[in-house]
């Protein structure tokens, strides 16, 4: 517990006062948001902000991971305190930061060109698939010493399914689909101010406790597995939960300085560094279909989209004013504020059944 408090403690910090420096730097730049004429009048006013800020929070995890890792390695019970990072880490950090430099060339190229278009929606899928290809292999053929593997070749829920075994390959391709889906997910999320951020702290502060929550019923924990017929076959949990502890608290930090007035925007370096964490932690937990769940807003979302799309497509009508489905809302007469509460009051029902379905079934196999 100590390395999740000290990792969280130092992401929210550095975050919360590192944005700032972040905003400085990006606005000496001119690394403004360009801002589209379709969509909400009221979203001229925010032309100029400083973007990419997505930069600060990423920075604040890997730095937090360092410091939660250093308490790691002072604890008592040498089998989970190593001398270096994990396998585990490096996948979900190393998903975090390139998922966010895919974002970060969008950024860039949106604010040379003075104009929204970044990198073409090809491009930033091909980014996200080479990302996701490249931590799925890494994620299921480099295995611990003892043979346990980032991730599994079973579709999980709530834990692996047993009988859906897709093998390695099949795998590495539910992998890449899951990070490009919640990737583009909280992508599509982000658009109004503290949104994408509101939301995906709920999400990373589940996924903490079911890191935390997995490695206090560990079947690497020899003394838990030997008194207990059940425990959970993952690899690392302590440091999923300090992973997801820290990007909960950066994102904290951050949202000090992006809710509403924004000073900055994480962009596409921030909305889709953060979907493809969450992304890595559904799969290392084994709850990836449990995530739909958890990530319930960032699902609905998606699919006012894919709705708004097929109904144009297939009828030459709108089923909505605007997509994504916020922008709805913002037509519809809602007030940004609002919409961004009552947004993450769904969020937070989703986190909450997603946790809920969670527990219960860990009350259902104890008992």
């Amino acid at each position: 517990m100590r390395a999740v408090i000290v990792a969280a403690a130092v992401a929210f910090i550095v975050s919360l006062f590192g944005t700032p420096i972040a905003i400085r730097v990006f606005t000496a730049l001119k690394a403004g948001q360009p801002i589209r004429t379709i969509g909400p009048a009221t979203h001229q006013g925010k032309k100029g902000t400083p973007t990419m800020g997505g930069v600060a929070f990423i920075v604040a995890t890997v730095v937090a991971y360092v410091a939660g890792h250093v308490a790691l390695t002072t604890l008592p019970e040498r089998q989970i305190a190593q001398e270096g990072p994990t396998m585990t880490a490096l996948v979900l950090l190393g998903l975090f930061v390139f998922c966010g430099v895919v974002g970060f060339l969008d950024d860039f190229l949106k604010v040379r060109r003075r104009n929204s278009d970044g990198l073409s929606a090809k491009g930033k899928l091909l980014g996200q698939l080479v990302v996701g290809a490249g931590f799925g292999i890494a994620a299921l053929y480099v295995a611990s010493t003892n043979g346990q593997t980032v991730a599994s070749e079973h579709i999980s829920f709530i834990r692996d399914v047993s009988w859906l075994n897709v093998g390695k390959v099949g795998s590495v391709l539910v992998f890449v689909f899951v990070i490009m889906a919640m990737s583009n997910g909280v992508n599509l999320t982000d658009g109004l101010d503290g949104l994408a951020t509101g939301a995906s702290i709920l999400v990373l502060g589940a996924y903490a406790l079911i890191g935390f929550w997995q490695y206090r019923h560990w079947c690497g924990d020899t003394d838990y597995s030997r008194a207990n017929a059940y425990c959970y076959q993952v690899r690392d949990p302590l440091e999923i939960a300090m992973i997801a502890a820290a990007a909960a608290a950066a994102c904290v930090g951050f949202l000090w300085w992006n809710t509403s007035p924004a000073r900055i925007f994480m962009g596409d370096t921030g909305a889709l560094g953060l979907g493809g964490l969450i992304g890595g932690l559904a799969v290392s937990t084994r709850t990836t279909l449990l995530s739909i769940i958890i990530g319930g807003l960032f699902v609905i979302i998606t699919m006012s989209v894919v709705i708004q799309i097929i109904s144009f497509k297939t009828t030459g009508k709108r089923v909505f004013r605007m997509s994504p489905l916020q922008h709805h809302f913002e037509l519809a007469g809602w007030s940004e504020v609002n919409i961004v509460v009552r947004f993450w009051i769904v969020a937070g029902i989703c986190v909450a059944i997603g946790l809920g379905l969670f527990y219960s079934d860990f009350l259902a196999v104890m008992g």
